[in-house]
């Protein structure tokens, strides 16, 4: 694997953990009924484009202010 995929994959994980530990934190018990494959769904649903559209480029930003 080559640094800048190495780079991109820690960008990445720098935006998803918080974003789903923040999430799960907020809506976990009104999504616990829920199945699994529909708790993922939802999951996803919200946080796929948080993550692209402003997760990573907030991640972005900071490094490149450290």
């Amino acid at each position: 694997m080559t640094t800048i995929k190495l780079q991109l994959a820690l960008r990445i994980w720098l935006a998803i953990y918080p974003s789903i530990t923040v999430f799960l934190y907020i809506f976990g018990e009104a999504i616990s009924g829920f199945s699994l494959p529909i708790k993922t769904l939802i999951l996803t649903l919200v946080l796929v484009p948080w993550v692209v559209f402003a997760g990573v480029p907030a991640v972005d930003y900071l490094l490149v202010q450290f």
